[in-house]
């Protein structure tokens, strides 16, 4: 078992900013993505400006709490994975009282953002709490937790469109499931590099339910979520900016593919792979935004 020390010269609310996970933004960023999506695209484009401050501070609160209660779960696994052995809790670097602390904290902000919001995106709020705390559980009993994940995020799809429009309709399951693809995608990539450390350990993870072809199921995750984003943009009528911004993430999509096709990977280009990924969710974005408007 390999075991980790604490850092005794890191000042506490610096563990607890690495807690949070704060230290690594790609991961907040890809969470807020969605939501950005589905807010511009159920306002046409012009949400109010409060609303989209409390969706951003949303994310960010909900993806910490969300961090936090992975690593209370895993705080007896992540010690004997390379690339999580230095977690503040599997170092014991930080108490697990502190940790429930720190997650009841980041719950009770993102509850009272919440209350901004109408009934229905408050309902779903609360309906997404479960799905975040039981996606580290799903690691130990389900084949594809990952799938458990990408749900949890489409959360931020339905909560914000329903936030901007008072209601869900077609376009808003459309974009529910591109979201949910799209993070299968990327989170199966980000599962690639931890695949010997989970059969070892016997923890779940999509990279090793598809095996030899996880880089197939990669591509056909984004290749369906490339279809749903088409269907979207024709449903809404979207122009020009968005579709060069479909063709832009198909084209870095399909580079990601053959990156994941060659052998003997270093374990870095999956992490650059999930950040690339944050790029390709803004040009979306950009995308959505200038084709909603123009």
């Amino acid at each position: 078992m390999v075991t980790s020390q604490p850092n005794p010269s890191e000042p506490t609310w610096q563990a607890v900013i690495r807690l949070l996970r704060w230290n690594k933004p790609a991961g907040r960023l890809i969470l807020m993505i969605p939501a950005l999506w589905a807010v511009f695209l159920a306002a046409e484009g012009t949400p109010p400006v409060l609303l989209v401050g409390v969706i951003i501070l949303g994310s960010l609160a909900t993806s910490a709490a969300g961090c936090v209660v992975n690593d209370l779960w895993d705080r007896d696994i992540d010690p004997q994975v390379e690339r999580t052995r230095d977690r503040p809790l599997a170092s014991r670097e930080l108490s697990i009282k502190i940790g429930i602390v720190v997650a009841i904290v980041a719950f009770a902000c993102a509850g009272i953002l919440a209350l901004y919001l109408n009934p229905l995106s408050f309902g779903l709020s609360v309906a997404a709490v479960p799905v975040i705390i039981g996606y580290p559980l799903a690691k130990r009993v389900f084949p594809v937790p990952q799938l458990v994940l990408s749900i949890a995020w489409g959360f931020a799809v339905l909560i914000s469109w329903s936030a901007a429009a008072s209601h869900l309709e077609t376009a808003t399951w459309i974009l529910w499931g591109a979201t949910v693809l799209w993070t299968l995608g990327f989170d199966t990539v980000y599962a690639m590099s931890d695949r010997e450390d989970d059969r070892r350990l016997g923890v779940n993870s999509s990279a090793l339910f598809f095996g030899d072809r996880a880089a197939e199921a990669v591509a056909l995750f984004f290749l369906a979520t490339a279809g749903l984003l088409i269907w979207e943009g024709i449903r809404l009528n979207l122009t020009l900016p968005f579709w060069i911004a479909v063709a832009i993430a198909v084209v870095l999509w399909s580079w990601e593919y053959l990156q994941l096709r060659q052998k003997d990977i270093p374990r870095s280009t999956y992490g650059q792979i999930f950040g690339q990924n944050v790029w390709i969710g803004f040009v979306l974005l950009a995308g959505m935004i200038a084709g909603i408007l123009g």
